[in-house]
């Protein structure tokens, strides 16, 4: 029993850590792309994507522990490619913004 909540607590603690180790990045120096999809999302839109606004999940829990609907992603385009890509800016309801460019393993928060 010992073994198991101390495996657990484990868990928890590598977890927790995750949310700390989200790396910044300057807004100035994230892609064009990136920078037109945050201007987007300050003005409220149009969105390129029909998909663009609708909740990100955050089901592998890469992000800050939030309730459902908290977090909204949005496109970023990439260049050659026909399809939505890899690339994404998500959006948290207090403000914050993080952008992945390798379809959500790595995030990284912005700063403006």
């Amino acid at each position: 029993m010992r073994l198991l909540a101390w495996v657990l607590a484990l868990g928890f603690v590598a977890g927790a850590a995750a949310f700390t180790a989200i790396s910044p990045i300057e807004a100035a120096v994230l892609p064009p792309e990136a920078r037109a999809t945050l201007a987007l999302i300050r003005k409220g839109g149009p969105f390129p994507d029909q998909k663009d606004g609708r909740v990100f999940g955050n089901r592998e829990a890469s992000l800050p522990r939030r309730e459902h609907g908290y977090y909204r992603e949005y496109t970023v385009r990439t260049p050659g490619v026909r399809d939505r890509g890899a690339r994404r800016i998500v959006a948290g309801r207090d403000g914050e913004l993080y952008y992945t460019d390798d379809h959500y393993r790595r995030f990284r928060r912005i700063l403006e």
